[in-house]
């Protein structure tokens, strides 16, 4: 990073796209090739970061055990593993946030131990975390440009370097918003314009795309392609797997802290990789699977008409049937979240002509969702981090705090003994891996904590239960797992909703598929006469 007084850095080298220089701007192109730092040019056969025997302990449980990985400059190589399996506290290790417990990181063959982030972006390693770490009270050009404080005195000279870099990396973000009132994507594509800002030469990026629509992963995968031809080495974690085997030049597994396997990304396929990161053959999950036969649906449990809300749910109608899963796809925008966030009362539909909505046979217009929930309605959101759990609580606080939402004032005070033997209960029945109920759900992986999620709503013994987005950012294995628990809710005859934008999920799961486009449901399929095609067809014209 600059010191004090030096020109702010951000200008696009011209294969990243040109545009006119701003006075701050001189300095040359944040994309690392014009000089790969100390290393100089190199060959993709060079290993340029190497960890031996690598191990990082947490209160004496391995996160990771003795892990061997190197990584070549100009590679992307992808980083796979279930929740829980130490692909993030390995490449954590590198970025400087925690520290070897035993083993060694090499640079350039020479040994560093960098103990902060800032130390690490000193030696040319630069992370793009899965939970963003920006400042969410400053601008975006500010978060830009954290660490050059003397850039503040020169606040037009800092947005117009911003705009100048975030377009060059055809990032659609006004420099000039505060980041607490951007989107989760948009807040993600920052996270990355910051790292490739830094000039690094070892990019680490966690999740990336779990966030970004199509149009947007197609443009940081651009980016990563050009990072590549540059000799910027790129780490690739991801649960895509798709996505890592068309980027990637070499893949490596981790299970259970340890590495399993390492190979040319060309000599694996999406079966082989699975069966690595979980040690068992998960083929008969949904990926590339159809509904042999649908589940007959029982009583008319919801049913929505004409409903508007402020110009995004525009006049929808549907029906949701108990002993059902009826899957719910649409572009982004579509306005699939917010019409069951209407039905789930945390959004408010229009006073004026806004519709009904009936759970059975009653009207209802929920003010909060506590009445909703009071019904018999759980909404399991999209954004476990912001609106699902209460982080530094434990896994049976959070789970007992969704029993005391549906008994409200009926049950005011929390008895210990109730939450623990609840906690316990929960995490036998969903299978969440945790040391014990009284873990803290910040220390579990992604895919348990959205087990806890779902245990906060489950545990309100709902009737009508939507799902949305249930495996956004969840390992193979618990995405088996939480596929099983949702035919099992439909088995035992409630009613569920599943809200994703992922087709092969949608074919898999749904017995009725309701096609979203432009804030209104335009086409129902059976999942008997339902395909990729049809459905996307319908969501696009």
């Amino acid at each position: 990073m600059n010191a004090p007084g030096e020109a702010l850095t951000p200008r696009p080298s011209p294969k990243m796209g040109e545009g006119s220089q701003s006075p701050s701007a001189r300095s040359p192109s944040p994309l690392v090739g014009e000089g790969l730092g100390r290393g100089g040019s190199r060959s993709i056969g060079d290993a340029l970061i190497r960890l031996e025997g690598a191990t990082v302990r947490y209160g004496g449980t391995p996160a990771v055990d003795g892990v061997n990985f190197d990584l070549r400059a100009g590679e992307v190589h992808a980083l796979l593993g279930e929740n829980g399996a130490g692909k993030s506290t390995l490449t954590k290790s590198m970025a400087g946030v925690v520290r070897l417990n035993e083993g060694r990181i090499l640079l350039d063959g020479q040994p560093v131990a960098p103990a902060s982030p800032r130390e690490a972006l000193a030696l040319g390693v630069a992370m793009v975390f899965q939970e963003t770490s920006l400042v969410p009270t400053m601008t975006v050009a500010q978060n830009l440009f954290l660490g050059q404080e003397s850039a503040y005195n020169r606040p037009r000279g800092v947005n117009i370097a911003a705009q100048q870099f975030l377009q060059s990396l055809n990032f659609d973000v006004d420099p000039g918003t505060v980041v607490a009132m951007l989107g989760a994507a948009k807040r993600q594509m920052v996270e990355i314009a910051r790292a490739v800002l830094h000039k690094a030469r070892v990019l680490i990026f966690d999740e990336p795309t779990a966030t970004l629509t199509p149009e947007e992963k197609q443009h940081f995968f651009a980016l990563v392609a050009q990072l590549k031809a540059r000799g910027v080495a790129v780490i690739f974690i991801s649960h895509a797997l798709e996505e890592a085997l068309a980027i990637a030049d070499r893949i490596t597994v981790l299970r259970d802290a340890r590495h399993v396997l390492t190979a040319p990304a060309a000599e694996l396929d999406r079966a082989a990789i699975v069966k690595a990161m979980v040690g068992r053959d998960l083929s008969q999950t949904f990926h590339g699977q159809r509904k042999a036969r649908v589940r007959a649906p029982g009583r008319r449990v919801l049913s929505v008409q004409n409903l508007r809300m402020a110009g995004v749910v525009k006049n929808t109608s549907f029906s949701v049937f108990a002993g059902q899963v009826t899957g719910v796809f649409g572009l982004v925008g579509a306005g699939r979240t917010e019409t069951f966030k209407v039905v789930a009362g945390l959004l408010q539909r229009d006073f004026m002509h806004g519709g009904q909505v009936l759970l059975g046979d009653r009207p209802v217009r929920y003010r909060v969702p506590a009445q909703a929930v009071a019904d018999g309605i759980a909404y399991i959101t999209e954004d476990r981090k912001l609106e699902g759990f209460f982080e530094t609580m434990s896994i049976a606080r959070n789970i007992h705090l969704g029993l005391l939402a549906k008994l409200r004032a009926r049950r005011p005070l929390v008895h210990r003994s109730e939450q623990r033997r609840l906690g316990e209960h929960w995490v036998q029945q969903l299978g969440i891996r945790a040391v014990s109920a009284n873990a803290k759900v910040i220390e579990l992986s992604g895919g348990n904590q959205q087990k806890v999620v779902i245990a906060k709503s489950l545990v309100q013994s709902p009737e009508l239960i939507i799902f949305d987005e249930p495996t956004r950012g969840v390992d193979v294995g618990a995405i088996a797992e939480i596929h099983q628990l949702i035919n099992r809710l439909a088995d035992e005859g409630k009613a569920v909703v599943v809200i994703s934008s992922y087709l092969p999920e949608v074919l898999a799961l749904s017995d009725r598929v309701l096609v979203a486009r432009q804030g209104k449901v335009v086409e129902e399929f059976s999942a008997l006469d339902a395909s990729e095609e049809r459905i996307m067809y319908a969501a696009i014209h």
